[in-house]
């Protein structure tokens, strides 16, 4: 795996950092609106959003004082690539359970 993905992997692997994508996808967002959506301090959201910004999930721009927060959705898609290569594991299994299932109701109603 690239280095560039294992960022992308490292942010998603936190709940808040999720969430807090969520909320960008919404609109862009200061440190401080962002952290009107947690009950955790703001420089533990600054930290959220640095390690975001690493992985390249969202740049940042300075507007005066402030840094607006911005979503880079393209950097999801080499997390979404990967992780659809396992998709078909998941459909050959519900495919067989579903296979199960109905061969048990045939017998069952015999």
């Amino acid at each position: 795996m690239k280095s560039a993905e294992q960022g992308v992997f490292r942010a998603l692997a936190d709940p808040t950092r999720r969430q807090i994508l969520m909320h960008l996808s919404t609109k862009d967002m200061t440190i401080a609106e962002v952290s009107e959506h947690f009950d955790i301090t703001r420089g533990a959201v600054k930290k959220h959003l640095t390690i975001l910004a690493e992985g390249r999930l969202i740049s940042v721009q300075a507007k005066g004082r402030e840094r607006i927060n911005h979503l880079e959705p393209q950097a999801l898609k080499s997390a979404a690539q990967w992780l659809e290569y396992f998709n078909h594991f998941w459909n050959d299994n519900l495919n067989a359970l579903k296979t199960a299932i109905e061969h048990k109701e045939r017998q069952d109603n015999d």
